[in-house]
């Protein structure tokens, strides 16, 4: 159960922000796979085609995304998250309309896709910079733990529930569920009474194209932001580049019922809640550094054996098998990078760099899962997958052997280092 209100020892509005997350972590449970589902069985789409529609739409919404970073910067958190969220609603809650009207189509699908994704980095970056201001330093690792919990207790419940609504309801139901979940999401942070403290005012007069690089700046002029960086962008892109591929293959090739699929997923998830809660014991007791290393080393090692699925229980077990260790290892990465990455930038770069962070792994994840679309329509599914497995033992060369200290803010524009020195003087 989630602490709401004074219960949660993180303070109130941390209890309601959590409960929010919930709910809309629990719609992308259900819905998990729907547009692929959807493209499949009623459009009869192939490899190629469900590759595109997720990373066409990932590139899109990261392209519309762009300005948002400098935009979120300076401006109030709460009601861009709940903007967003109604965005979300409205846009999913068109497909299901259109499907009954008889007129959906894989363009919508495709628009669709690109303005949720959008929507979800905008989310995504003020939520976290939200975050920073309601929980202390010392409480992020605990606040990253129970969304990193939560997400994967929504994944083992979900995609059973949602196989089984598509199996007895039809192929858009569970996007029904998911655009709902958003609007209680956006209820939920509405519910906030807690003011929010005001955004950093502005110290440089307007410069968009500064302002909007600045996100990226700031990751690559840090060393170890800088390795975490490039490493979870080429991670996260090879593990999601596969997905729309081995959809295929289980559903089209290797024959698995959509309930199976579903299931295949949402059992190994529970290693997600066993990492997530052991997360912050691991790092109390072994360091940050080590966590971050092992496990970061750790969750690359599984993919690979997503080569050796057979029809068939066989099958379910290889897939349930590599998927609980991946999940696993991953669980107690994720909370930890995340809470370190807040704490290690500066509280006026927060919106812009997780802009930036989410923007180049929706970038990198669209063009690495578009090439292996286009991949396995040449080589087959299984070498696709063979081959991203094979890059992935590449990855823990990225990663930093060492972790940088916070740095203190410092000015890294003209105009900011000029607005300091004119404070110093008149100090």
């Amino acid at each position: 159960m989630l602490n709401i209100g004074r219960r949660s020892k993180l303070g109130e509005a941390f209890g309601w922000l959590w409960a929010a997350y919930a709910v809309s972590a629990y719609g992308t449970g259900i819905g998990f796979g729907a547009f692929s589902v959807v493209a499949i069985t009623v459009s009869s789409a192939g490899s190629a085609e469900v590759a595109a529609l997720s990373s066409a739409g990932l590139a899109m919404g990261a392209l519309l995304a762009i300005p948002l970073g400098p935009w979120l910067e300076f401006r109030a958190k709460r009601p861009v998250m709940i903007a967003t969220d109604v965005v979300r609603f409205a846009a999913l809650a068109s497909i299901p309309l259109a499907y009954w009207l008889g007129v959906l189509s894989f363009a919508q699908l495709l628009l669709v896709a690109t303005l949720t994704a959008a929507a979800k980095i905008a989310f995504t970056a003020a939520s976290g910079a939200y975050l920073r201001t309601i929980v202390p330093a010392d409480g992020l690792l605990v606040a990253t733990s129970r969304f990193e919990s939560t997400t994967w207790s929504a994944t083992v419940i979900g995609p059973p529930v949602g196989g089984a609504a598509i199996g007895l309801l039809g192929p858009v139901t569970t996007i029904v569920i998911d655009a709902t979940s958003y609007l209680l999401s956006a209820l939920g942070i509405a519910a906030i009474r807690q003011p929010e403290q005001p955004p950093t005012p502005r110290t440089t007069s307007t410069r968009r194209w500064s302002d909007i690089a600045e996100g990226w700046r700031y990751i690559l002029a840090h060393h170890t932001l800088r390795r975490f960086f490039f490493n979870t962008v080429l991670v996260n892109g090879l593990i999601m580049a596969t997905e729309p591929v081995l959809s295929v293959m289980m559903l089209s090739h290797l024959g698995f019922p959509v309930w199976q699929y579903g299931l295949a997923f949402a059992v190994p998830c529970a290693g997600g809640l066993i990492g997530s809660r052991l997360a912050r014991h691991v790092a109390a007791h072994c360091g940050e550094p080590t966590v971050l290393r092992v496990f970061g080393t750790l969750r690359a090692c599984w993919p690979l054996g997503l080569v050796f699925i057979q029809p068939g229980v066989a099958g379910l077990v290889i897939v349930m098998a590599t998927e609980f260790g991946l999940i696993l290892c991953a669980s107690i990465f994720n909370p930890v990078l995340a809470a370190y990455r807040l704490n290690n930038t500066d509280a006026d770069r927060h919106a812009r760099v997780l802009t930036a962070w989410s923007i180049t792994t929706s970038t990198g994840t669209a063009v690495l899962t578009v090439s292996w679309g286009l991949l396995a329509e040449f080589t087959g599914p299984r070498a696709a997958i063979a081959l991203a497995g094979i890059l992935l033992l590449g990855t823990p060369f990225l990663l930093p052997r060492k972790l940088a200290k916070p740095e203190p803010a410092s000015p890294t524009t003209p105009d900011e280092q000029s607005a300091l020195s004119g404070e110093r003087a008149r100090a």
